[in-house]
């Protein structure tokens, strides 16, 4: 769990475009397994980042790019005593095509489902250009500083990005797919495995281990990732947690704040107040 004395988080959020930029530093483990709704591109600052996603362990050192989609899970610890420190922008998939006619070609084939051929990625041009995006919002140095370092960024990042064709096609089993449509219908109510599994279809046992095949998780871990992902939206837009909390399925605020503070560093609270300077 993040909160070592020497671990810190420094997170801003755009207003207009919706564009976050995260600079962070752990020592040991910093986040348990989570995901986002926006498409995470950044450079690892100084040592080494270890962390998973498309179910293997991926090692990012200095200079590095990292690229995650939305809806990827993914974690993150340093295997060294040092720790590391990386920069990362969150990109909102809309605000992005629109910036690349490339990306803008690409989306109406996509369906808004485009992805990254990888999850790590020796680019230096990418790299800086990461960087100045990341530094032109980071610092605040105006609109024009913001629209510029992020249209050059989208057509750096068109060279890196795939369609959904050119992918092995995932074709999860029917009762994970059913069961996966009900946490996504009813993620704030208390729904138990026997009922899950009985909407799928199977017994209990088959659903679960069919679950993980498919996704990589248990029925319960996809949904905490779903609440947490709604959760992460609705405090930027200036929900009170405990408000939050009792909406996206939570037992209570405290409840919450556990589980954001795993998977982002964070309490709600501290989050709702960096995206918009309301204090809780």
């Amino acid at each position: 769990m993040p909160g070592g004395k020497d671990d810190w988080v420094a997170v801003r959020r755009d207003a207009e475009t919706g564009i976050e930029t995260i600079r962070a530093h752990f020592r040991g483990h910093a986040y348990d397994l989570h995901d986002h709704d926006e498409l995470l591109v950044g450079v690892t600052e100084q040592g080494v980042q270890a962390f998973r996603c498309r179910r293997r362990l991926h090692t990012s050192v200095p200079g590095r790019v990292i690229l995650i989609e939305p809806g990827e899970a993914h974690d993150g610890h340093s295997p060294g005593e040092d720790g590391f420190t990386y920069a990362m922008l969150y990109l909102p998939v809309p605000l992005l095509s629109a910036r690349s006619d490339a990306l803008n070609d690409m989306m109406p084939r996509a369906a808004g489902s485009l992805g990254f051929r990888d999850t790590l990625a020796d680019d230096p041009g990418l790299a800086a250009t990461i960087r100045s995006a990341f530094l032109a919002l980071h610092q605040r140095d105006g609109r024009l500083a913001r629209d510029l370092s992020v249209d050059r960024l989208a057509a750096r990042l068109a060279g890196h990005l795939e369609l959904p064709e050119e992918r092995r096609p995932l074709r999860p089993d029917r009762a994970a797919a059913l069961a996966r449509e009900l946490l996504h219908a009813r993620m704030a109510e208390d729904v138990g495995l026997d009922e899950l599994a009985a909407a799928a279809g199977v017994d209990r046992f088959r659903l679960n281990r069919a679950f993980r095949a498919a996704f990589g998780l248990s029925p319960h871990a996809y949904l905490v990732r779903l609440r947490l992902r709604a959760a992460r939206r609705r405090l930027a837009d200036g929900e009170a947690p405990a408000l939050v909390a009792a909406e996206v399925g939570f037992a209570d605020q405290s409840h919450l704040g556990r589980w954001f503070r795993r998977a982002y560093g964070l309490t709600p609270a501290a989050y709702r107040d960096l995206c918009t300077n309301v204090p809780d």
